[in-house]
């Protein structure tokens, strides 16, 4: 009976998206980390994929904000708005609910970051709140085997965060988390349409490049696309024709501090442990994952064999879903108050 009440439900809070899993059913939520609110009356009008296609896009007193910022909570409000809104599209019982919530969090918060988590979701309807981090999370999704004594080495190339991490016995041994993920390549593109072409582009127009044309490594092929924008000079509207080649000069620093960051954190693993990665590879997932060739870059760079997880987007989510349905067994992965050696600083 209490069953039919208590609702154990994993989630991936993404600076891009947020992923909502429930036991028994998968994943049941996929949207955006996106809000709408109006300036005037501070009503929430729209939360997700509805909120993401009013970006760029509308008046002077409609806000389109993104409530976490490279991972970390930057708008409580509108977290808890987003949070409670998702809950409530996944509960069935319309009385009475009891989540048992276990949230994927980035390795290197800070203990208030942390709590702005769990207080959050415990003020968007949640019962009880497990924190586990991301890069373990990814791992278990991906069904490595993050319990044994071997190097899992896992790189998490999300929206706002890379989270880099080598595991072992069920924790992060070396761990690094890095503010250079999508968002940044996106940045990067509209800062080069703007310099090479003399053209004003949005942030949903630099995705789309990035994705339809964009690559870590060059292509055989050559690929172009037409985009719109405003002309700095006239400020009238214009269309340039961008090729492959240009989208990836926009990127190549971004995707090369990336690289570098894995070498650090291999440069700071233990020896046993590196030997291991170089027999088990490395795993990459999270949106970034998805960029064409990031896998053979990083591959030539570190000399190590890359492979990407299936079905990268969901990983995270996954791993939060696989800990939330075993709560006991996975219970010494939660909430770990001694952070792994972080080589950010």
């Amino acid at each position: 009976m209490f069953d039919y009440f208590i609702k154990n439900i994993g989630i991936d809070l993404g600076t891009a998206n947020t992923l909502i899993y429930i036991k028994g059913k998968g994943i049941v939520v996929n949207e955006p980390s996106i809000a709408a609110v109006n300036n005037k009356t501070s009503q929430v009008l729209a939360i997700g994929e509805e909120a993401k296609k009013m970006l760029g896009r509308t008046p002077a007193h409609i806000s389109v904000v993104r409530p976490l910022t490279n991972g970390v909570i930057s708008d409580f409000e509108m977290t808890q708005e987003m949070l409670r809104h998702y809950l409530r599209k996944v509960g069935s019982n319309k009385f009475f609910n009891y989540y048992q919530v276990v949230i994927g969090i980035p390795s290197n918060l800070t203990e208030v970051e942390r709590k702005s988590v769990e207080d959050a979701a415990i003020s968007s309807g949640a019962g009880k709140v497990y924190l586990i981090e991301e890069p373990v999370a990814a791992a278990l999704g991906a069904r490595l085997p993050i319990n044994e004594p071997v190097s899992n080495m896992i790189v998490d190339i999300g929206g706002g965060t890379t989270e880099i991490a080598v595991i072992s016995m069920g924790s992060s041994v070396v761990a690094k988390s890095l503010k250079i993920a999508g968002d940044r390549l996106n940045n990067d593109i509209i800062d080069f349409i703007r310099d090479e072409f003399k053209l004003l582009i949005g942030e949903p127009t630099a995705e789309d490049l990035k994705m339809n044309i964009g690559s870590a490594i060059p292509l055989d092929e050559k690929i172009e696309m037409a985009i719109r924008g405003r002309d700095i000079s006239s400020g009238l509207p214009k269309e340039v024709i961008v090729k492959n080649h240009e989208v990836r000069a926009a990127i190549t620093h971004s995707l090369k501090l990336i690289v570098e960051a894995i070498a650090e954190t291999i440069e700071k693993t233990p020896p046993e442990l590196v030997g291991d990665i170089l027999r088990q590879g490395i795993y990459i997932c999270g949106g970034g994952s998805l960029l064409r060739g990031i896998d053979k870059l990083i591959e030539d760079k570190i000399n190590v064999r890359t492979s990407i997880i299936d079905d990268p987007l969901t990983c995270v989510a996954r791993g939060t879903g696989i800990a939330a349905e075993n709560l006991k067994i996975y219970a010494p992965l939660f909430n770990i108050p001694t952070k792994p050696f972080d080589i950010s600083e």
